[in-house]
């Protein structure tokens, strides 16, 4: 009698993240947007817990402008695991330009690599977990896995490792969205009506609108509480 053996469990994918938090802030008086606080916590923290409580092995944390601060606080906050910093000293060259610093600094082999902002204060490890699950079940010709909420994109996103040769070896500016709108056949949408993944912060009716939809106040550090 032939006893089936148990079926073994699927491996364990070995997970990277590029953290982008290099912009000006232009459209909101030119402050570090990851640095706004919710319930007393900054917004690069919270993002840092999210991506290392849902298991990502290596986090780089890309720097631009106000680099100092932010690395400051990085260096001063909860302690997480393989986190390391990396400035951008061109971040006006744009988000692609953060992301090629980002993805040459990860020094972990990994299987899939995540590409996080630094300004959504409701992604939680959850989301961060949801989107590894849908990465896991995605169809063999699909390299990137996006979230899309009502029709739109959302962040971060997910792709297969082998995908970061393929842009470290190309034009900086076809990377991201553009490579998305080339390979239509190699993107799975995520499509999901968790609202997390459409939230950020960039100007300063987002800070009105994101307290409107939640009775949370996003603050400076060092805002008085009235």
């Amino acid at each position: 009698m032939n006893i089936p053996r148990p079926s073994s469990p699927p491996a364990r994918l070995a997970l990277g993240a590029v953290l982008l938090a290099a912009g000006a802030g232009s459209r909101l008086g030119h402050k570090p947007k990851s640095l706004l606080e919710l319930d007393g916590v900054a917004l690069i923290h919270r993002q840092l817990k999210a991506l290392s409580d849902a298991g990502v092995d290596e986090i780089v944390v890309v720097l631009g402008h106000y680099s100092a601060m932010i690395e400051a606080a990085v260096r001063a906050g909860p302690v997480v695991s393989n986190v390391e910093t990396v400035t951008n000293r061109s971040p006006d060259d744009g988000q692609p330009s953060s992301v090629r610093i980002g993805l040459h600094r990860l020094t972990q082999k990994a299987d899939a690599v995540i590409i996080a902002l630094a300004d959504q204060p409701l992604l939680n490890a959850d989301d961060v977990a949801a989107l590894i699950d849908t990465f896991k079940n995605r169809s063999d010709v699909a390299s990137m896995v996006v979230p899309r909420v009502s029709g739109l994109p959302g962040n971060p996103v997910i792709f297969d490792a082998s995908l970061c040769a393929e842009w470290l070896q190309g034009d900086t500016h076809l990377m991201g969205r553009r490579w998305r709108e080339a390979n239509p056949q190699r993107v799975h949408w995520f499509d999901t009506d968790n609202t997390h993944y459409r939230v950020d912060i960039d100007t300063p009716e987002d800070l009105i609108e994101f307290t409107r939809r939640t009775g949370h106040t996003l603050r400076w550090p060092g805002d008085r509480v009235n």
